[in-house]
């Protein structure tokens, strides 16, 4: 894979504004676009400056999604900083994230598991990507 290439990782929500604000308060996130009636759909892409990877959360009108299909769909983000891993945890609480025990036991090792309000899982795990 050519290393200029962007991931973006597509969700839908029921709760778009409010799974906004979670990321980006959570997380740090900033908005990097919106849009609104893209042939029916309203979304938002989430992001940090120079970072090669954005989420985007997308609403359907009048079509409701639900909540996520299990409890193993996770974004994982290695924190190695000990002091930034335990920031970053408080900040996900504080946006409204609820911590839960993991699916995988392996993530309860060296990190911790929040979810949103629609299901989906966020891993923080305290130590680098090896």
């Amino acid at each position: 894979m050519k290393p200029v290439l962007v991931m973006r990782v597509a969700r839908p929500t029921d709760n778009l504004a409010t799974i906004a604000e979670m990321y980006t308060k959570g997380l740090g996130f900033r908005v990097l676009s919106e849009f609104t009636d893209h042939d029916g759909f309203d979304g938002v892409i989430l992001g940090h400056n120079n970072q090669a990877y954005h989420l985007e959360f997308t609403s359907q009108q009048n079509h409701d999604v639900g909540r996520a299909p299990t409890q193993d769909h996770l974004l994982v983000f290695y924190i190695p900083n000990r002091d930034d891993w335990e920031t970053t945890g408080a900040d996900m609480l504080a946006a409204g994230f609820r911590e839960v025990d993991p699916y995988n036991p392996y993530w309860g090792i060296d990190g911790r598991t929040f979810e949103d309000l629609d299901g989906y899982r966020v891993v923080l795990q305290n130590e680098p990507f090896r």
